[in-house]
């Protein structure tokens, strides 16, 4: 029964190898910046609740928010950020960024041009990612099922 499954095993990987070399855009890859398994490197930023929040009005942090937002937009026209989006619920974990850099200085620089970095109600904690280069057409096709912004 269990060479049965590794020989299963072994035909199903060999058809996923090779529908996947069939797939295989040369192009687009070296267009998306990946390696040969389909992968880039990434600087992802885990946004966190920062330690100022209590100093502001509802109002003051309302346009902290909006300078946020504003900011992410901007990164986002400049090709540098590819994802963003906030968690659900009320944890001192806000949301997260994926930037299209190679360094976590990079990151860095990219995220104190954030409001609400300035104003110490987000901080943000830097790692490097290594995730699917596919991520960068995300930017592209995020348009094209967007009914409504924010």
């Amino acid at each position: 029964m269990k060479r049965a499954q590794f020989t299963l095993s072994l035909i199903l990987a060999g058809i996923g190898l090779c529908f996947a070399q069939s797939q295989y855009d040369e192009e687009l890859a070296k267009k998306l910046g990946a390696d040969d398994f389909g992968m880039k490197k990434y600087v992802m930023a885990f946004l966190l609740r920062g330690d100022r929040v209590s100093e502001y009005t509802p109002e003051q942090r309302s346009e902290i928010q909006a300078g946020h937002m504003a900011n992410i937009g901007r990164m986002a026209e400049i090709g540098k950020l590819i994802v963003a989006g906030p968690f659900f619920g009320n944890d001192d974990l806000r949301g997260i960024y994926i930037f299209d850099v190679q360094t976590l200085e990079e990151a860095k620089a990219l995220t104190e041009t954030d409001p609400a970095i300035q104003a110490g109600v987000l901080k943000m904690d830097l790692k490097e990612w290594y995730g699917s280069a596919a991520l960068m057409l995300l930017p592209e096709m995020y348009p094209k099922v967007t009914k409504q912004s924010f």
